[in-house]
């Protein structure tokens, strides 16, 4: 689990206007809340955010105008649907010990069983609780030799210690299907054949 530090600025304009020129210091609006703390309105470094949120569930370790630090994990993020680039974040206020429910990204590793089979992902992230300074980065699951049929629950995933999961055991997170064959045209083209004849 990587720990990133940035550095906040506590802000004080609210509203379109104050974003945008928040934003044009490429800096990012954000708010900070948990804990039944009264939320706290921030102003964070846009680039060292951007990198750091590369990270699913990445820790980061704000250092609040020089005063105080707080951990926190991402909650939302609201991107520019065009450009792409950060609009705003919500940030979770965590302690260190405390256990939070964060969703895990799924990756698949191995060969599925010969015969054009396809891999289906039914849930691309896997929700667990974990502690929130020991968030795994992600959860791999080999998928050698399955065919055809076959599933895997999320009972069936090796989940690190510490880590459990925040879903129903049963719960599909990737399935193996067959792959549909082109016979369906083969057999519009028999069809034509016998009409012509």
């Amino acid at each position: 689990m990587s720990e990133v530090k940035l550095a906040a600025e506590t802000r004080t304009e609210f509203g379109k206007g104050a974003a945008r020129r928040i934003r044009r210091d490429n800096k990012v609006p954000g708010v900070l809340y948990g804990h039944g703390s009264e939320p706290l309105h921030l102003t964070l470094p846009g680039h060292d955010l951007l990198l750091a949120l590369r990270t699913p569930n990445v820790l980061i370790s704000l250092d609040i105008d020089g005063k105080s630090n707080e951990l926190a994990i991402p909650k939302a993020v609201q991107r520019d649907p065009l450009k792409g680039f950060l609009e705003h974040v919500d940030l979770l206020l965590v302690k260190r010990g405390e256990k939070v429910t964060v969703e895990i990204p799924v990756q698949t590793e191995g060969e599925l069983a010969p015969g054009g089979n396809l891999l289906e992902h039914i849930l691309a992230a896997l929700p667990v609780e974990a502690e929130a300074t020991h968030i795994p980065e992600a959860l791999t699951v080999s998928v050698e030799g399955l065919e055809a049929g076959a599933s895997v629950h999320a009972k069936d995933i090796a989940l690190p210690s510490g880590v459990t999961l925040a879903v129903d055991e049963d719960a599909v997170v990737l399935q193996v299907v067959a792959a549909q064959v082109e016979a369906e045209e083969g057999e519009e083209g028999e069809g034509e054949e016998a009409a012509e004849a």
